[in-house]
């Protein structure tokens, strides 16, 4: 707002305030002013419209037709002011609105479960909105407030604090029928010689299963007849996995 509107405002107060109250002297008391200061800004509203807007005599201060008409128009204005200001004082110690996320689709499925429910009873005036994602996006661009990223994917000039779990797992599994017919895998690298379900991440690479057992670590790249997209699609390869297609991980 510029300075010439909030004079403008400020002159529509006072005048509002005299019409009101019937006098300059209660005006002035009541918002706390010199009497000379509301007449001044009285004046610099009629001057700037062109028009009087109230009758002054020596018995009483009336507003004349266009000032009526002007009181009608900010009168409705004004209350809502004042009520939007009560509102912002009486939330101000208490967090409302809307909390925009963007999320994984692991994490909307696997973490926001037990996070969303104990977070909106205990601030019961936000609303959250989710979106899920396959891939990763800009918080700003995508118009959120914030996200919920895995290390791996935080951008560095970002402001963090752990949510969830610290740690996640992914378990390597298969139908008992597929390994009743291929045998049970005794070593990360029995793996290589099983058909194996895959998944890519939304930037187009496959996952890499990472196996670890003392200082042992073995990093896997195996093969399939199925490639299913990591988050949106992790239930056609758990699915497809327990249907004894092959394995799963």
């Amino acid at each position: 707002m510029t300075k010439r509107a909030t004079d403008r405002l400020s002159d529509l107060k006072a005048f509002a305030a005299v019409a009101q109250a019937g006098g300059f002297r209660q005006a002035a008391r009541a918002l706390h002013v010199s009497p000379s200061g509301i007449s001044d800004a009285v004046r610099r509203l009629e001057s700037h419209l062109g028009v009087c807007l109230l009758h002054r005599t020596t018995r009483s201060i009336l507003p004349t037709e266009k000032g009526k008409q002007l009181l009608e128009r900010i009168g409705p204005a004004f209350a809502e002011l004042a009520q939007a200001l009560e509102t912002a004082t009486s939330s101000s110690n208490r967090p409302a609105g809307t909390l925009r996320l963007t999320v994984p689709v692991n994490v909307s499925r696997l973490v926001l479960p037990q996070l969303l429910a104990p977070f909106l009873k205990c601030y019961p005036d936000i609303k959250v909105e989710v979106m899920a994602e396959s891939g990763i996006v800009d918080f700003l661009s995508a118009g959120c407030d914030a996200g919920i990223r895995y290390d791996d994917w935080l951008e560095q000039d970002m402001i963090a604090v752990p949510v969830g779990p610290r740690e996640q797992r992914f378990a390597t599994a298969a139908a008992a029928a597929y390994l009743d017919r291929h045998g049970r895998p005794r070593h990360p690298q029995d793996l290589m010689k099983m058909d194996c379900l895959r998944s890519r991440f939304g930037g187009g690479n496959l996952e890499i299963w990472h196996y670890q057992r003392g200082d042992d670590v073995y990093q896997l790249a195996p093969s399939g007849p199925l490639i299913y997209s990591a988050g949106t699609a992790t239930d056609l390869g758990v699915a497809s996995a327990v249907a004894g297609l092959n394995s799963c991980a």
